[in-house]
């Protein structure tokens, strides 16, 4: 219907690098009528936990062979990788996941400590099986969070290791990695991360369809989105083709006035009006001592409301711009 007023999506045929939907399998019953409409909007559905140690091989088989004759990717959940390297066990779990057709295996660090050598390791044994790996980096105990600065150092490791996405754990959506205590989007925290690396570096873990709404709105069609349940996957599409659910309208988004003194808000106003700009140009503009520039500039970065890049012009400058949707 209306097909020439529909939006289309910039990725639109599979395999695609943005705009990745991920679902979950946790054994319940799958309508393939139903799941045949849907089945274009997904990209990968993941194995929820454990539950691969729950089913006889031929079942599970036929589960991966379904998904497959639709066009979808099948993965692992970090939960058993990491079960079968604590049992010292991997290469006979990868050996057995690639028997059963699995293509991707993920692999994180919620309940283990791997070192860089550790994790060359493991990658090499899933490469060697013919399996795709995907790093997820978070812990989903809201008690024992990773700050910051070790969720990028782990971001980090992942890029070197030669992860294509890196996912970005949330549990049950509360209290765990980019969300709050009330399941609301930590902006600061996602800003800065993607002040390093471009969002479409994530693959952002949204239980909930708020959350979902909120990373849309804020980075467009071309966010990537897991754990969304199979009952939401026709609402993300639908976003992510411009037409807002009813999840859309309340949530908060990234583009916020920013906290702090005078100096701080000054600078970003002038960062908005004029950008790629660099810190000469800043200083020139503002009036403002070097130091009360440079001291601004580190605040905003901290708030994840603006992005630092290298010049195009000048290799050995650096330019600022603010956060927003349409990145590349």
């Amino acid at each position: 219907m209306l097909d020439d007023l529909a939006k289309n999506r910039v990725d639109a045929k599979k395999p695609r690098k943005e705009g990745i939907t991920c679902t979950i399998d946790k054994l319940q019953g799958i309508d393939k009528e139903n799941f045949e409409v849907i089945a274009p909007f997904i990209d990968v559905v993941k194995i929820y936990g454990a539950f691969p140690l729950l089913v006889s091989e031929d079942s599970l088989k036929k589960k991966i062979k379904f998904y497959h004759d639709f066009g979808v990717r099948v993965s692992t959940g970090s939960t058993i990788t990491e079960f079968a390297i604590s049992e010292n066990s991997l290469e006979r779990f990868v050996k057995d996941a690639a028997k059963v057709s699995f293509d991707i295996i993920e692999i994180g660090e919620n309940s283990i400590d791997l070192s860089v050598d550790q994790k060359r390791k493991i990658i090499n044994v899933i490469k060697s099986a013919g399996l795709e790996f995907q790093w997820k980096v978070g812990k989903k105990d809201p008690r024992h969070q990773l700050g910051i600065d070790a969720t990028l150092d782990k971001i980090e490791e992942a890029v070197k290791l030669g992860s294509k996405k890196i996912v970005l754990e949330a549990n049950e959506g509360i209290n765990v990695g980019i969300y709050d205590e009330k399941a609301l989007v930590k902006w600061s925290f996602v800003g800065a991360i993607t002040n390093k690396y471009p969002p479409s570096t994530f693959i952002f873990e949204t239980l909930l369809e708020s959350q979902q709404s909120a990373l849309i709105a804020e980075f467009g069609q071309r966010v990537n989105l897991a754990e969304v349940h199979p009952d939401a996957v026709a609402s993300v599409e639908s976003q992510r083709r411009g037409f807002l659910s009813k999840s859309a309208f309340g949530v908060s988004y990234l583009r916020r006035n920013p906290e702090g003194g005078p100096a701080a808000k000054f600078i970003y106003f002038v960062i908005r009006t004029k950008h790629p700009i660099d810190q000469s140009e800043l200083i020139s503009m503002s009036h403002l001592p070097r130091r009360t520039v440079q001291a601004a500039v580190d605040d905003l970065k901290r708030q994840g409301l603006i992005i630092e890049r290298n010049s195009l012009d000048d290799a050995r400058k650096k330019v600022y711009q603010p956060v927003q949707s349409d990145w590349l």
